[in-house]
């Protein structure tokens, strides 16, 4: 089972975690072992650094468009909560007006 807490790395550990994949031409699985990380932090950190290059796979999103996704699902959840509350406003003026 996993632990309580997720552990947090630096970008810039990231960052030098993947070049190190790049440059030894080690595995990923191999590299995580000598870093004494999970396997499938570095695969994750390795395939995103791929798409934020240009050379991920065909509809992988790039950090800069899930940052986008990520600003714009909260805006849309933003204006559905607007929306909603004018909609009650209006239904409770309309029965104002009936009186």
């Amino acid at each position: 089972m996993g632990s309580k807490y997720t552990k947090r790395y630096t970008e810039e550990f990231k960052r030098d975690a993947v070049a190190l994949v790049d440059s030894t031409g080690k595995t990923v699985t191999a590299v995580a072992r000598e870093l004494g990380i999970s396997s499938e932090s570095l695969r994750g950190w390795y395939r995103q650094a791929k798409a934020d290059c240009g050379e991920g796979a065909p509809g992988e999103l790039t950090s800069a468009e899930r940052e986008e996704l990520k600003r714009l699902r909260r805006q849309n959840a933003e204006q559905a909560k607007t929306i909603e509350v004018l909609r009650r406003a209006a239904v409770f003026f309309a029965k104002e007006s009936d009186r």
